[in-house]
């Protein structure tokens, strides 16, 4: 495809997702249209096809680090920087969704950014979701990253982050690289340490949420906590 071909193309696809939204277009018209802004001059199917086939889905790709990412052959500095602010925006409106009311409320938008911004991470991350007194969230921070099994987390620093932010409360989150959210033993175990650590203090632990990429796994609503 020439760069007349490529302009025309491009302008088609413009066309068409003003006119119908994005519902009518492949993933790979997608990453297409987008690696076209940031490599103008170029015919960027076969290298949208290309990361699709590398990274396996697009939300995969998203997520993917930018040394992943930097990896591709084809794929410049621009390139994976465009596919970087793609995913911080829909992280950010995610998140925003789950801001500004009880958390215990909006559960499911809590996590459907939880979902995004972990489930596809190929090392084990820890985060906490600190609750004020009317559960709604304060701040969200990672506390811990670590390998493919496991992200090192202690009880103290979550509990001393908790009093330096006035939280009332937390939900505990971290991921399963392997795809299966269902909790280890010491999972329980660290999450029982951190709730007994918190009694003392009146912070509560509302939950702890494992994220996989089929799912996520409640230890409150699976009773083990």
């Amino acid at each position: 495809m020439n760069e007349t071909d490529s302009t025309g193309h491009r302008e088609r696809m413009r066309a068409r997702l003003l006119a119908g939204g994005g519902d009518g277009f492949h993933d790979y018209e997608l990453l297409e249209y987008l690696l076209g802004l940031a490599i103008p001059r170029r015919d960027t199917k076969p290298l949208a096809k290309r990361l699709l086939a590398e990274f396996g889905s697009l939300p995969v790709l998203l997520a993917a680090t930018p040394l992943e990412l930097s990896r591709i052959e084809g794929l410049g500095e621009s390139a994976v920087a465009a596919i970087k602010f793609v995913e911080a925006a829909s992280l950010r409106a995610l998140r925003t969704a789950a801001l500004d009311r009880p958390v215990l409320s909006g559960w499911q938008a809590l996590t459907d950014y939880l979902h995004a911004a972990m489930a596809h991470r190929v090392t084990e991350e820890f985060r906490v979701i600190f609750l004020n007194n009317r559960n709604v969230m304060i701040r969200d921070e990672a506390m811990g990253q670590g390998t493919i099994n496991a992200a090192p987390v202690y009880p103290r620093e979550i509990i001393k982050r908790a009093l330096e932010l006035g939280a009332a409360g937390v939900v505990l989150v971290h991921n399963h690289p392997s795809g299966d959210p269902q909790p280890s033993r010491d999972d329980i175990v660290m999450t029982k340490a951190v709730m007994e650590a918190g009694r003392h203090l009146g912070l509560s632990v509302h939950d702890h949420v494992i994220i996989g990429r089929g799912g996520h796994v409640s230890m409150r609503a699976q009773g083990l906590i």
